[in-house]
């Protein structure tokens, strides 16, 4: 799939079939998250793959928007390192989510960006249940699985946001 194809086809999918994600596939994602443009390179992200199913239908209890991950078959949580990058991580950890979102697309699955920071519930949530260190922080939680439905592109260029060397 050619670049402004994945980018303009890209939809988020909720639905998913039963079919496994090979770890093959799940690193060839994270190839393409550490790969996002990262504020003076200090790449602050760790990734958590969460694979077992009770982890992933625990979350819907501290996640009000994730009934989704019940189909699921894997979700990758993107957190970043706020010693590491106390001003940008959120950027640099955003920017890590599209590419993930992106390249799963562009691989035949379908996915889904669930946000996680700045909401407390949920980040504590996810630290408790992940056990992550006091210093990461769970940014976004992507739902990964072969799409069990299908979504038009949906055209949003929107000529009255742009404005042109001034507002």
């Amino acid at each position: 799939m050619e670049l402004m194809e994945a980018i303009l086809t890209r939809r988020s999918i909720r639905r998913f079939r039963a079919e496994s994600i090979s770890q093959e596939t799940i690193t060839e994602l994270l190839r393409a998250a550490m790969s996002a443009p990262s504020a003076t390179n200090k790449q602050p992200w760790h990734f958590v793959i969460i694979s077992e199913r009770n982890q992933l239908d625990l979350i819907p209890k501290f996640h009000p928007y994730s009934s989704m991950l019940k189909q699921a078959r894997v979700a990758i949580a993107v957190c970043g390192d706020v010693v590491e990058q106390p001003n940008y991580w959120v950027q640099d950890c955003s920017a890590a989510t599209q590419n993930i979102l992106l390249a799963a697309h562009a691989k035949g699955l379908g996915a889904v960006w669930l946000g996680i920071y700045p909401r407390e519930t949920r980040v504590k949530g996810l630290q408790q249940m992940l056990n992550l260190p006091d210093h990461i922080i769970p940014l976004s939680l992507v739902a990964l699985g072969y799409p069990d439905e299908k979504k038009s592109p949906s055209d949003r260029y929107d000529q009255s946001k742009v404005h042109i060397n001034y507002w």
